[in-house]
């Protein structure tokens, strides 16, 4: 799924990029049990995909109420990882299991089950193809019916590599991964694999809220907007926002 979102600052080239920061335009429950991988909001459907050992599924979730519509379990001992929309269907990573899982978007049952090597993280669709995060500094681009890989970009800030790319996001307006393990967000343009801006996401929570929650995770754009979901393992909370320059 492409999303459309407004450029809310212009890639400004492989040395520069933008520094944004996220203005909360509304706050959501969201399931505190959920160690959340993926979000991907398609129309009014917010999909979520969950990680851990025994805990993983795939989920529909009610945006307003974080009431769970439809789940579907991973068998243990997989571990789910990413999920995106591509046409008629879900596509779901596993972390070490080395399959993704084709599913049916309305009833999330499995369709079918595609061999790949190494870890899978993050995933969104970009057009025509899917992109696909690995813990390191690559995207993979694979094509959305088979699988199978079909290219692939290094990600750099400036010449350094950027690693612990993780939920991704496409967007007309570039990619956005979270960092593993930090408060940001990255964008960036899928034909260079430059960085085009860093997004501070800190402060979402409160100390408070933040006890017992694990990190930043998951990323979903709002159709027509230039606004995003975004939220974390275990977090009661899901935050919708705009991303804006940092002053």
């Amino acid at each position: 799924m492409v999303a459309s979102c407004d450029a809310e600052s212009a890639p400004t080239g492989p040395s520069t990029p933008a520094k944004l920061r996220a203005e909360v335009v509304a706050v959501f429950p969201h399931d505190p049990t959920a160690y959340t991988q993926g979000l991907e909001l398609d129309g009014d459907r917010l999909y979520e995909g969950t990680g851990l050992e025994g805990q993983s599924s795939v989920r529909e979730v009610d945006l307003p109420t974080a009431r769970v519509e439809k789940k579907v379990d991973l068998p243990s001992p997989m571990f789910g990882e990413g999920v995106t929309v591509s046409g008629s269907t879900i596509w779901q990573l596993t972390w070490q299991d080395g399959v993704a899982i084709q599913r049916d978007k309305e009833t999330l049952a499995e369709v079918k089950r595609v061999p790949y090597t190494g870890e899978g993280w993050g995933l969104c669709r970009d057009g025509q193809r899917l992109v696909m995060s690995d813990g390191s500094d690559k995207l993979t681009f694979r094509d959305p019916n088979t699988f199978e890989p079909i290219g692939e970009v290094r990600v750099r800030s400036g010449s350094d590599p950027v690693t612990q790319l993780n939920e991704l996001e496409c967007t007309a307006n570039g990619v956005y991964a979270n960092v593993w393990q930090t408060d940001t967000v990255v964008r960036i343009d899928p034909a260079s694999g430059n960085v085009t801006a860093s997004i501070d996401l800190a402060g979402l929570l409160s100390p408070d809220e933040r006890a017992g929650t694990d990190v930043l995770n998951g990323i979903a754009a709002v159709p027509g907007t230039d606004e995003f979901l975004v939220t974390g393992k275990l977090w009661p909370k899901l935050f919708r926002v705009k991303f804006v320059t940092a002053s």
